[in-house]
């Protein structure tokens, strides 16, 4: 059963995405743990700041050049090429034949681009953290320097994720972040005591090592073989490298956008740009479980349906009520639960009260925006299904210019807080801005079927947030909030009381979601094999 589970596609966007969601669940837990061990040795302060600021200048490198080429192009066309796939079939070996030569286009630009990213580190570092020290200034460097081959090795990996995602082998793909974290662990844990900071570098480049390296056997087993070729005037390369220029682009004004973070976070009060990584990091755990799990299980099926209009509107409405439906009950108890959330998560050793009053106040203005953050990369992906990169480039645009006149004007006055503030507004006006755009192009995407569902998973939220902060009382008189164990007795007997409500709330306004849900783990519990042209991806969520 477990050799099936990683050997068999998976048709279904629902189990697809529920493989994808476990798996982020554990990289994530491992992201709390790694939070856990970060904030429990240096706390808020000036070292996580150098540590969080040197991954800056790589993940931009890594985001430009592999997301661009990867999430505009990539996929489709090669989910096209591999439509009738067999191992007998001529256009297996194009596939291939493209699968290579995008691989040594992503190595070589990536490889030129980290070695002056290496040789120049010293001076992006200066315009990045103008509010450094000269001793921040100089530890921001070497760890620069040192992360600057995690992107070698995250490109490689991520069209061994491309690749994967494209035969819908969604389990082997998932398990990667987990590696990824892994990695960043055993840093923490053990590399810092042996080269103290630069031991953090050492464990983000490990970590994408791993990321890399659980992929390929998978990969090798659906039949690919590395050759060097270069060839620029293939077609289905030139039509990704279109394709990619204004994804890039779209990245690269995201990329501005957290470059602008960095920069005024350096100049608030030393601890602001971990105490901003550290509730974003909290906030992206429902993104990452439901959002991007959803979006990337779902990808597949947009790509197919992308200029079928009805089948469209049905792979759009049903995922985007599913992200809902879980985002929108998880934005509400985040922000009754938050100081609870930040206790137990990071509340140890060197991080103090103060450190947690200011994150949990910067976690509750992120959570405003979770619906946006979490439904946009499905609305991204339509568009890209669609052949079409250039909007959300110019939606982003747009979305970006107010972030940073927000994040000038609100964080003289609030600090980190107010860079959440800003940030959230930025979010929802994307979301808003492709909405309405997809709207207009596509015409109804089943509006009022998506509005009536979130209607009932508000009114069911509400019902869960008043019940998670009523029981917090009798939790806390009879437990010690004074340790560990008795704040997150709290959290967890609120949580789960809150979570009940919820889901008797929805089962009372005859949620379909929420009965489309079970039924479908239900229906395919424990994975047996099924028949995937009787079970197509139309019951899939």
């Amino acid at each position: 059963m477990f050799r099936d589970i990683f050997k068999k596609p998976i048709n279904s966007i629902t189990v697809a995405a529920a493989f994808v969601a476990l798996s982020s669940l554990a990289s994530r837990f491992l992201g709390i743990v790694r939070d856990h061990i970060l904030a429990g040795q240096f706390g808020a302060g000036s070292a996580l700041d150098t540590y969080y600021a040197a991954f800056r200048i790589p993940d931009l490198i890594f985001n430009l050049i592999v997301l661009g080429a990867l999430s505009a192009g990539f996929i489709p066309i090669f989910s096209a090429a591999i439509k009738n796939f067999s191992k007998t079939d001529s256009l297996n070996q194009a596939a291939w034949d493209l699968a290579n030569n995008i691989l040594n286009f992503l190595f070589l630009g990536i490889a030129c681009l980290s070695l002056l990213g290496i040789i120049f580190a010293p001076v992006l570092t200066r315009f990045l953290t103008p509010g450094f020290g000269p001793q921040e200034q100089e530890t921001t460097v070497l760890l620069t320097r040192i992360m600057f081959l995690s992107p070698l090795f995250m490109g490689l990996s991520s069209l061994w994720g491309g690749i994967l995602q494209s035969f819908k082998r969604f389990v082997v793909y998932s398990l990667a972040p987990i590696f990824y974290n892994l990695g960043i662990i055993i840093g923490a844990l053990y590399f810092v005591n042996w080269w103290g900071m630069p031991g953090l570098a050492i464990g983000v480049v490990l970590g994408a090592f791993l990321h890399m390296l659980v992929q390929i056997p998978t990969v090798y087993s659906l039949g690919f073989r590395y050759k060097f070729s270069l060839h620029w005037h293939d077609i289905n390369t030139r039509l990704i490298g279109k394709m990619m220029l204004p994804r890039t682009m779209s990245l690269a004004i995201s990329q501005i956008n957290l470059v602008v973070i960095t920069i005024l976070a350096s100049q608030l009060s030393s601890g602001s740009l971990s105490i901003f990584n550290f509730a974003n990091n909290l906030q992206s755990f429902p993104i990452g479980i439901f959002g991007i799990s959803f979006a990337i299980a779902a990808f597949p099926a947009l790509a197919t349906a992308a200029f079928d209009i009805e089948k469209l509107k049905i792979s759009f409405s049903q995922t985007m009520r599913q992200i809902l439906f879980f985002v929108i009950p998880a934005s509400i108890l985040i922000i009754v639960l938050r100081a609870q959330i930040v206790r137990v998560v990071l509340g140890n050793g060197n991080f103090d009260w103060q450190d947690t009053i200011l994150t949990m106040n910067t976690l509750a203005l992120f959570a405003v925006s979770l619906f946006a953050q979490a439904t946009l990369p499905l609305l991204v992906r339509v568009f890209y299904a669609r052949h079409n990169s250039a909007t959300p480039f110019y939606v982003g645009l747009v979305s970006v210019v107010v972030n940073i006149a927000l994040s000038l004007w609100l964080s003289p006055l609030f600090g980190v807080a107010g860079l959440a503030m800003a940030f959230s507004a930025a979010n929802i006006v994307n979301f808003l801005l492709l909405w309405l755009w997809l709207q207009r192009k596509v015409g109804n995407l089943d509006f009022l079927h998506i509005l009536l569902s979130t209607a009932k998973f508000i009114v069911a939220g509400l019902a869960a947030g008043i019940t998670a902060q009523i029981m917090k009382v009798p939790v806390s008189s009879i437990v010690g909030m004074d340790r560990f164990i008795g704040v997150f007795t709290q959290l967890a007997i609120s949580g789960l009381a809150g979570l009940a409500i919820y889901l008797v709330f929805c089962y009372l306004l005859q949620s379909e979601e929420l009965s489309s849900f079970l039924s479908s783990i239900i229906r395919r519990w424990p994975f047996k094999k099924i028949n995937t042209e009787d079970h197509g991806e139309a019951r899939g969520v």
